[in-house]
């Protein structure tokens, strides 16, 4: 699960990590409202509007109706009014969202980080994530931060620096350490920098992160470390352990089929193919799919019904599926281990029947217990609905409907 920016900054101030104050506001008035509070606190006329979706790039981006990008630096409160008109219910096209873009329903305005001191201003980049191959979590990190890292990464990857941390045990201060001094960092900024680090990974393992990226990670003037920018991805298998972040979830950032399949307890992702692919178990999932695209078709989806197929999660497999106007065909593939395959075979005719007519073919394999059984039920059902027992035949079939 992604969170918005303002969403994981609350949650990192719970870890005592240092981060840049804003307040997150629906409308112009909030957000004037909130530049005043930051002016009052800061002393300063300066503060930072971000727009507030689940991609990067807003730095760079450019809101379509306005053409602002997606992060600017206001001067005073006519610039504050300005920007958040121009961004607040506008498309946000980043890099990472595509030519379709993201409308942005919040902004962040937030406190200036760039003040005059003593010591140098610098941006760094750090993450935290799973390294799956060495079965441990890294922490990668740069002293080339800010927007773009991606160019860093593919330019120079030698200033791209890793420390790995088993996860059966804490950060050690040593390790805090060397990432401290390999920033180059010394004094009250070292200093901070390892304290910094240390509650981070605490925040990562206690909030059961899939990701927890830092960007830019800021030596501010006066040698404090600051989390100016956030991108947080929480683990969907640990929400249980969290309520207060599972409340955090904006269903309005991710895909509405998804968001539907998931209230029906159906693992879905949207792909680009045009064959829909209804299929119980993950594994045998991948294997359709791969068949489908061996067969000249290309997978529209993955949606995976679970172990216990019925006539309501194959009609509302169903109906996700024909939301894409590009299926041309949908294949279920069901192996009858757990559940038999006449059951659902005539939860298949149960939900046809529901549905009414359905404009794409739709070809049943269904193998296992009773499959004969199944085969039998589907051909004298009198729908349009093409049964198979073996992979190839539905694998002819499918070429057949995509032709």
């Amino acid at each position: 699960m992604n969170l918005h920016e303002y969403q994981a900054k609350e949650l990192l101030k719970k870890y005592n990590v240092p981060v840049q104050e804003g307040f997150a506001c629906s409308t112009v008035h909030e957000a004037e409202e909130a530049y005043r509070q930051i002016k009052n606190q800061s002393g300063s006329s300066f503060a930072v509007v971000k727009a507030q979706i689940h991609a990067g790039g807003r730095g760079k981006g450019t809101v379509k109706e306005s053409g602002i990008n997606g992060v600017k630096v206001a001067k005073n409160i006519d610039q504050i009014t300005e920007f958040a008109k121009g961004i607040l219910g506008g498309t946000l096209v980043t890099i990472q969202t595509g030519p379709a873009g993201k409308v942005v329903n919040k902004i962040l305005v937030a406190q200036d980080m760039y003040y005059d001191g003593p010591s140098e201003r610098k941006e760094f980049y750090l993450s935290i994530l799973l390294d799956r191959t060495k079965k441990q979590n890294v922490i990668m990190y740069s002293t080339e931060g800010g927007m773009n890292i991606e160019d860093v990464a593919h330019d120079t990857p030698e200033k791209i620096f890793k420390e790995w941390v088993h996860p059966g045990g804490p950060l050690q201060g040593f390790q805090a350490r060397k990432i401290a001094f390999n920033l180059g960092l010394s004094g009250e900024a070292f200093k901070n920098c390892v304290k910094f680090v240390t509650n981070l990974y605490n925040a990562y393992v206690g909030l059961d992160c899939g990701m927890l990226e830092i960007n830019p990670l800021f030596k501010a003037a006066d040698d404090k470390i600051i989390a100016v920018d956030c991108k947080m991805n929480i683990d969907d298998n640990a929400l249980m352990r969290h309520a207060d972040v599972a409340a955090m979830r904006d269903t309005t950032e991710e895909d509405p089929t998804e968001v539907e399949a998931g209230n029906h307890n159906l693992n879905f992702i949207k792909l680009d193919g045009n064959v829909g692919c209804m299929v119980n178990g993950a594994g045998l999932a991948m294997a359709t799919m791969d068949m489908i695209q061996l067969s000249g078709g290309q997978p529209a989806n993955f949606l995976d019904v679970g172990g216990t197929a019925n006539a309501q999660t194959v009609e509302a497999g169903f109906k996700i599926i024909l939301k894409d106007p590009n299926v041309k065909a949908i294949l279920i593939n069901i192996f009858g281990g757990i559940v038999r395959c006449d059951r659902v075979a005539a939860g298949v005719i149960e939900a046809y029947k529901t549905i009414g007519d359905i404009p794409v073919p739709i070809i049943v394999r269904l193998q296992g217990t009773n499959a004969e059984e199944a085969k039998k039920l589907i051909d004298e059902s009198g729908l349009k609905v093409q049964s198979a027992i073996q992979l190839s035949e539905a694998a002819e079939l499918v070429k057949q409907a995509v032709a």
